[in-house]
């Protein structure tokens, strides 16, 4: 039987200590701070660094995975012997799932005895790593790719992913609010509550004031949407924007409020924190529905 591994792509925010751990193949998303590119291992910002430089008023964009260098890390795992399963950020976000289907399907034709199989998590962040967690956990337990990939994709339709951000400027940078409501919501001290919708797409879901109500609102949500899930979280995700103490705020709430005692909790890397800024605090779970 073929070893079956796992890749996704850096925007799934995993710590490096777990990706290396779980020999994970990473695809890089790139970013720029002003012309300067980054992304490939060996040329990367600190989390510091880059949230830094968004507080200091510099032009950061993101770009999808690059075809050439998909192809060429799967054709090294199948001239190896492995079989692949890649779980992806959210078709709906990025172009770069359409990218590693393609580099698949080129794969599949060039090593016809390797298998590639590509979830669309519909999601992002540590959404993608819930999903990762629990294929690592089905391929321990000696199931075929197949019936893995199945299973991932159903399970995404239970991912959640919720956030709040601090500054209104970066949404309405990336098309998500228009002029005058980042204006009138910045004034009034507004904080939107966003999460990935059914389609993956990023959609408000409730508006508060003040950043510690937006917290107790998300919170309060995954309270009501855990259902059946609330014993059985792979684990609890709290992302943040270079944000810890507001993040351990949070993982507070939930111990407090669920009991919840199994956490991850990771910064945002720069593909997504480019378009969600400095201070953003994110809570991704498993619910009922999305």
């Amino acid at each position: 039987m073929r070893e079956i591994i796992i890749s996704t792509e850096t925007n799934t925010d995993l710590p490096e200590s777990y990706l290396k751990e779980n020999k994970i193949l990473v695809i890089p998303h790139y970013y720029n701070v002003e012309e300067d590119i980054y992304g490939e291992e060996g040329n990367l910002l600190t989390i510091k660094e880059f949230y830094d430089a968004m507080r200091a008023g510099k032009k950061v964009g993101t770009a999808a995975s690059n075809p050439a260098v998909i192809l060429d890390k799967f054709r090294e795992a199948a001239a190896s012997g492995k079989d692949i399963i890649h779980i992806s950020f959210s078709s709906a976000l990025s172009s770069g799932c359409q990218n590693i289907v393609n580099g698949a399907e080129e794969i599949m034709e060039e090593f016809s005895e390797c298998k590639i199989r590509v979830v669309d998590t519909l999601s992002a962040s540590l959404g993608e790593g819930i999903i990762i967690e629990y294929c690592q956990m089905l391929i321990n337990k000696g199931q075929d790719i197949d019936a893995i990939a199945a299973a991932a994709k159903e399970l995404s339709k239970n991912l959640c992913v919720l956030f709040t951000v601090d500054n209104l400027e970066y949404l309405y940078r990336g098309g998500r609010l228009s002029k005058t409501s980042a204006v009138l919501g910045t004034v009034i001290n507004l904080k939107p509550i966003l999460h990935v919708d059914e389609e993956g797409k990023l959609v408000p879901l409730a508006k508060v004031r003040g950043k510690k109500k937006a917290l107790s609102a998300m919170v309060q949500y995954m309270k009501e949407n855990m259902g059946s899930f609330k014993d059985k979280q792979i684990f609890v995700g709290i992302i943040h924007g270079d944000s810890d103490k507001e993040a351990m705020d949070l993982k507070a709430m939930i111990e407090k409020e669920m009991g919840q005692q199994q956490f991850m909790i990771c910064p945002i890397g720069p593909s997504i924190g480019a378009h969600s800024g400095p201070g953003t605090i994110g809570l991704v779970y498993l619910g009922e529905k999305r």
